[in-house]
């Protein structure tokens, strides 16, 4: 039989009771490898503390419940010295072996939502990145724990590494959304001190779109149907769509209505909230529906609508249409850029050419508030053109200078 835990300081409350109030805890106490428990003496009934070593040099410590100072134990809310060091254990390891009592680190947050990304049909990609860029002593620390700090060293220390300072933001915006879902499932945690230590950096947000000239479209896709013919068939539908190719590669072959010329593209589930990925009809000319018709087949209605060259349904979050883009790049003389480019320089292309920006919003599955923000420059430039066309000319045409054109009278 496991001999007893003593503790002459702390097991009664006589003991305790002599002890001076302070905010530091009083003779933690071993009860296992790694995990000691501890006690705060205060006004009224103390607390009982447990301080957990995280595996990598450093602890994570938290108030698990009153001491029986005052009143006596219940196994619940009030402990007595033994029950205290039975809670301890679970707090730290779980009481089913699976660690649901103890708070999640912030590796153990950032697999959580990559769970919940993949649930949601989100990117991945965006939870294997942030893992890469968080250190290892980050990593193993409780969410509890983060100072605001730390995170913000964390974060001027990617540019540090060379990250732009957009690159910077949209990180910390994944850091955030892994920190608030750890936040939301743990009452515990009543502070979040990453939404100041992790704001967007000045100016991080003010880069204009990379917007490509018509001829410079027409050269992109025309090269990426030298990489490949089913690549060039996706580029071809970024470039008339103006769509991200997250959602070009959800395309389903039932979603092709060659006969009636359009296609249902399925909306984005970018922004906040529960988001409903519905479609949405975009027209497409006859050469492009007749390639999207061959491309189809007789494949299921529920089938891919596009594929790779090895049989594969594209996978824009495992960068394989970025690597094929690249090698399209490869073939032109054209500066540096991103499949974006193709669905920037068509948003760009509907604004200049007159269209309401509700409706161009709408076409490219965004807000109206998103195309004022990240093309302003372009609706200002197209406004001025508007106004210029608009406005009087006050030098005089016909009749000649000096006459006056008399005007009909009004019938009375």
């Amino acid at each position: 039989m496991a001999r007893r835990l003593r503790s002459s300081q702390l097991e009664t409350r006589t003991n305790r009771l002599k002890l001076a109030i302070r905010k530091k805890p009083y003779a933690f106490t071993a009860l296992s490898p790694g995990i000691a428990l501890g006690y705060r003496r205060c006004q009224g009934a103390g607390r009982w503390v447990v301080r957990c070593a995280d595996g990598h040099g450093s602890s994570w410590t938290k108030v698990i419940a009153i001491a029986d100072d005052h009143e006596d134990a219940d196994s619940k809310d009030v402990l007595d010295f033994w029950q205290a060091c039975d809670k301890a254990r679970k707090l730290a390891r779980g009481s089913d072996g699976t660690d649901l009592n103890r708070p999640l680190t912030w590796g153990e947050g950032i697999d959580a939502w990559e769970l919940d990304l993949k649930a949601r049909g989100g990117r991945i990609g965006n939870a294997t990145r942030l893992r890469s860029l968080v250190p290892p002593g980050l990593l193993a620390k409780p969410v509890t724990l983060l100072t605001g700090t730390e995170l913000a060293r964390w974060r001027d220390r990617l540019i540090e590494r060379g990250l732009q300072p957009a690159s910077v933001t949209r990180e910390c915006k994944s850091a955030m959304a892994s920190l608030n879902l750890v936040a939301g499932r743990d009452e515990r945690i009543t502070k979040r001190p990453w939404t100041l230590a992790l704001k967007a950096l000045p100016g991080s947000r003010k880069a204009r779109p990379q917007v490509l000239t018509d001829d410079a479209v027409r050269t992109l896709v025309a090269a990426s149907y030298q990489v490949s013919e089913r690549f060039g068939l996706f580029c071809e539908l970024l470039a008339i769509t103006g769509a991200r190719p997250v959602q070009v590669s959800r395309l389903l072959v039932e979603d092709l209505h060659e006969s009636n010329g359009f296609v249902m593209m399925p909306r984005s589930v970018k922004g906040k909230g529960v988001k409903r990925i519905d479609r949405r009809r975009l027209p497409l000319p006859a050469p492009l529906l007749q390639k999207l018709k061959a491309a189809a087949g007789d494949r299921p209605a529920h089938a891919p609508l596009l594929l790779r060259d090895d049989g594969e349904p594209w996978q824009p979050v495992n960068s394989d249409v970025w690597r094929a883009f690249r090698d399209t790049l490869a073939l032109t003389r054209l500066p540096k850029c991103t499949p974006y480019a193709l669905r920037h320089s068509s948003i760009a292309r509907m604004l200049l050419r007159g269209v309401p920006v509700r409706v161009v919003a709408d076409h490219h599955d965004t807000s109206v508030a998103e195309i004022e923000r990240t093309y302003g420059h372009l609706i200002a430039d197209h406004a001025a053109d508007i106004i210029s066309a608009a406005q009087i000319d006050l030098e005089p045409t016909s009749p000649a200078p000096g006459k006056v054109v008399s005007l009909k009278a009004r019938r009375s």
